[in-house]
């Protein structure tokens, strides 16, 4: 089995060599006869040292000018090998006990791919709560958290990607396409809870509670523009670090 680990970053220099290294221990704790990977970081229009320190790492790196997350996952897709496709943002971490389960997915047959439960340090209450409340959103209906996603490429190229129409919970939409390219086949999209993916609670520290709120409620009452234009989506695109 050949595996592309894609990384989508945007001026991710303080973060991207920590979750580079975290794919290349998570490998070597995994490292079986038939498993080939390749990591690739799409450098998404970076105005610091992503690219140049994630090549330092050991990622191939490739360029998306335009400012997209759905867009700068399918770059890295493009250029994949892998019969099978894991999107890693750059603020997580993967341990190689939640690959570990991934491989095992991937080996039983039985799925079209998966998502993770995340683990956040450092949430104030009520982010903690918003937390706790995707996180049984997520493995009820079966929706994949951006931070995590795995899926057979072939399937990837079947339902056209992640939307590019959409510039966030494209998640979300993608994951729904994988569960009906999977039902007909008999294959079922997952979301594993035993090892949880460690990200960064980074947007708690860098928002305040009212923007937070702000955008959230924007999203719930204005769905369908607020996903489409990224000028209203602050919290995703206005560039803090």
């Amino acid at each position: 089995m050949h595996l592309s680990i894609i990384v989508p970053a945007f001026n991710e220099e303080r973060l991207i060599t920590r979750c580079i290294e975290s794919i290349f221990t998570s490998l070597a704790h995994n490292n079986t006869p038939g498993l080939t990977a390749e990591v690739i970081v799409v450098d998404n229009n970076s105005t610091d040292r992503t690219a140049e320190l994630a090549k330092q790492a050991g990622a191939h790196v490739v360029f998306e000018p335009i400012n997209q997350i759905g867009r700068a996952r399918n770059a890295g897709a493009a250029k994949a090998t892998g019969e099978w496709l894991l999107f890693l943002d750059a603020d997580s971490l993967l341990n190689p006990r939640l690959l570990a389960d991934i491989l095992a997915m991937i080996e039983a047959g039985k799925s079209v791919g998966c998502g993770s439960t995340l683990a956040m340090d450092g949430l104030p209450w009520w982010a903690n709560g918003i937390f706790h409340l995707w996180r049984g959103m997520s493995i009820v209906f079966g929706w994949a958290a951006g931070a995590l996603i795995v899926c057979r490429h072939d399937a990837f190229r079947d339902i056209g990607g992640f939307p590019q129409d959409l510039y966030a919970l494209e998640e979300i939409q993608l994951s729904k396409r994988l569960k009906a390219w999977g039902r007909p086949r008999g294959l079922r999209f997952t979301i594993l809870s035993k090892h949880p993916l460690d990200t960064s609670s980074r947007k708690v520290a860098l928002y305040s509670s009212r923007e937070i709120a702000v955008q959230i409620l924007r999203v719930f009452l204005q769905r369908r523009r607020t996903l489409r234009d990224k000028t209203l989506l602050s919290v995703w695109y206005d560039g803090r670090r």
